[in-house]
């Protein structure tokens, strides 16, 4: 029941996210044959697509937020309401977390080096470094499904005790927040590879994605931090 609670919260914070998103990045004034709308818009010089990544980026906190204090206090092993829990027992990480973490850490690399090569007007290496933090993401997350296979060959499923359920969602949502950012990243790639494009009409793409990224590695070295220490 706590899983279908959490997974209906994780759907609820989504849609809550898509539309501000496309509230806020609809270009009315294209609409209505005027630029009085975009001049509003960008009133005071932030762009819609960056005010949309940043309260997507606060729905996401607070997603994770909560899911850490559930965590920590399904872990407690004091009597709450005068039911004492204790069917807690800790997983055991799989080494390649460790591998994994480097990898995200290059792919955050590669992002950043493909930011500051567009903001120089030189595209062709902001297409390789977007293209290598691509290929570090992609090799993250099979490395978290690695980790998942090499959990389950050692017995714990997710039906087996709270730790090894917390594993799998907090992993796999962080895995499917990655996979968004992947898709977002396809799209600015697909944009650059335009014949004469440029440096000014995909810097803003670039450089949100770049954010993004960063976002999602703290937030990794958060949970695997927990993790290690729970």
């Amino acid at each position: 029941m706590n899983l279908i609670v959490a997974f209906a919260g994780i759907v609820a914070g989504i849609l809550v996210w898509w539309l501000a998103v496309r509230r806020l990045t609809t270009r009315s004034w294209e609409a209505q044959g005027t630029y009085d709308g975009r001049d509003s818009a960008n009133l005071m010089g932030i762009e819609p697509a960056r005010i949309g990544l940043w309260i997507f980026l606060a729905v996401v906190t607070s997603l994770f937020a909560l899911f850490i204090a559930a965590y920590s206090i399904r872990m407690s092993p004091q009597p709450q309401q005068g039911v004492v829990l204790r069917d807690w027992r800790p997983v055991v990480e799989p080494s390649i977390l460790w591998v994994n973490t480097a990898l995200l850490f290059v792919s955050s690399l590669g992002m950043q080096f493909a930011r500051n090569a567009i903001g120089r007007g030189q595209v062709g290496r902001a297409s390789s470094g977007m293209l290598a933090g691509g290929v570090f993401a992609v090799a993250f997350l099979v490395g978290q499904l690695l980790a998942w296979r090499q959990l389950q060959a050692a017995g714990y499923y997710a039906a087996g005790n709270p730790a090894n359920a917390f594993f799998y969602v907090l992993t796999g949502l962080h895995g499917l927040h990655l996979t968004g950012g992947l898709v977002v990243l396809c799209r600015s790639g697909a944009r650059m590879s335009r014949p004469g494009v440029s440096p000014g009409a995909v810097r803003l793409g670039i450089e949100l994605c770049t954010v993004y990224w960063h976002y999602l590695l703290v937030v990794w070295l958060v949970l695997f931090g927990l993790l290690l220490i729970t």
